[in-house]
């Protein structure tokens, strides 16, 4: 019995070594070139068209499923999009595979920040203040509270449009420019307007977890003392493992209501305003910086992985003190921090003292390391520069045994 990860970049990548060190075999399905294609734990590597359609993603791992032999493996999606085909998908995916991804009666509320928000506030969890404007009238009303984030409710749609997970306003003009202009992106009920809480990574936190039948089986909270970019992180490049029990309580809070499934992280920022911590996002999957599990004493895919398939799982608690680093990225972030006199010589070597496990380097599977070093060109591009047709994705998104699989790697 194995697993299929849809997905090869540093996330993926961190599933397959968890999986892949225990003897088991490892499909990664992925529409670009990425890191996994490298890996020793990596058994077999297919890549295809599009995985950003949801019905061709289903359609695409349903195929390879088939195609291998994979039936009765564990999907494990690290993407958002991902998550949503998997989950809308759910029962005609279940025929084959062993769907880790929750229903949608349960996804949707993580899916779309708009549910998000609209469910915490009835739960009583803080949040920052937002609005979703549709006339000049309802934005004007908003002059008087700025400066304001424009973001979005579904953020692989606004993020593969602008390569930008939020803009700032600091003026009427530029809230009616940035409006309009996420308006040319995106569905205008996407776009939200959300005050900004002061402050960077070092006031954000991570709750992480598999949770199952209303309780947390495995916990750990992080938090991120570095992000790039600074004041809205696009992604981690260092975090910490921390004790804070008041993000475990309002995150655990959230999950029981949704009646949640599987593996996730729900992050937080603390308001120095009025010292609450207010839920910023809910991701539905394995997140950014997961592999941080394994030496906290969590090891999260294989956690799920051995629910999956009936083993059972005891309950474990992450350590404080454990730090994870993505060093392409922090060491540009760490340079302009103490450029710029945010980080001080004393607290990044103390960071870099804590790290227990990097991103993608990993000394018994060196080859990762390598390429990302050698493709990081390419991986810009898909990811920054490269903008495909949004607009129609934005209209698809709305409307057994490993014996047959090779031992080698190999790239279709």
């Amino acid at each position: 019995m194995g697993a299929v990860v849809i997905g090869g970049e540093h996330p993926g990548l961190g599933i397959a070594r968890s999986l892949g060190r225990r003897g088991i075999p490892v499909c990664v399905i992925d529409d670009q070139h990425s890191v996994s294609e490298f890996s020793r734990y990596a058994t077999q590597v297919v890549r295809v068209k599009d995985l950003r359609n949801e019905q061709n993603t289903v359609e695409s791992v349903m195929e390879i499923g088939y195609r291998y032999g994979l039936k009765g493996w564990v999907l494990f999606p690290t993407r958002d999009e991902t998550v949503a085909a998997f989950s809308r998908y759910r029962d005609r995916l279940a025929e084959f595979f062993r769907v880790t991804t929750a229903p949608w009666d349960t996804v949707r509320w993580a899916w779309d920040k708009k549910n998000t928000y609209d469910l915490a506030a009835e739960l009583g969890i803080p949040v920052p203040g937002t609005y979703n404007p549709r006339t000049e009238r309802e934005l004007a009303e908003l002059y008087s509270r700025l400066p304001l984030a424009i973001k979005p409710a579904v953020k692989e749609n606004f993020f593969y449009a602008t390569g930008a997970k939020a803009w700032r306003a600091e003026t009427p003009e530029q809230l009616n420019d940035l409006f309009w202009k996420a308006t040319r992106q995106i569905r205008p009920e996407e776009i939200l307007i959300q005050e900004i809480i002061p402050g960077n990574g070092q006031q954000q936190y991570s709750y992480c977890a598999f949770f199952r039948d209303g309780v947390a089986q495995s916990t750990l909270v992080a938090r991120r003392m570095r992000q790039h970019p600074r004041e809205f992180g696009r992604a981690a490049t260092y975090v910490e493992t921390i004790e804070l029990p008041e993000v475990e309580e309002l995150s655990e809070r959230f999950l029981r209501a949704i009646n949640y499934y599987g593996l996730v992280e729900v992050e937080f920022k603390q308001d120095p305003r009025d010292g609450q911590l207010k839920l910023l996002d809910v991701n539905a999957r394995t997140w950014g910086f997961h592999s941080i599990g394994a030496p906290a004493g969590v090891d999260f895919p294989y956690i799920l992985y051995a629910d999956q398939i009936g083993e059972s799982v005891e309950r474990c608690r992450a350590r404080a003190g454990v730090g994870w680093l993505r060093a392409v990225t922090d060491l540009p972030t760490a340079a302009s921090d103490l450029w710029s006199g945010e980080l001080d010589m004393r607290t990044y070597w103390r960071s870099l003292r804590n790290t227990r496990t990097e991103s993608v380097f990993c000394r018994r599977d060196l080859l990762p390391s390598v390429a990302e070093v050698l493709m990081l060109p390419y991986l810009v591009t898909k990811k920054y520069l490269v903008k495909p047709d949004v607009k129609s994705e934005i209209q698809a998104a709305g409307s057994g045994s490993g014996a047959n699989l090779p031992v080698g790697r190999s790239v279709e």
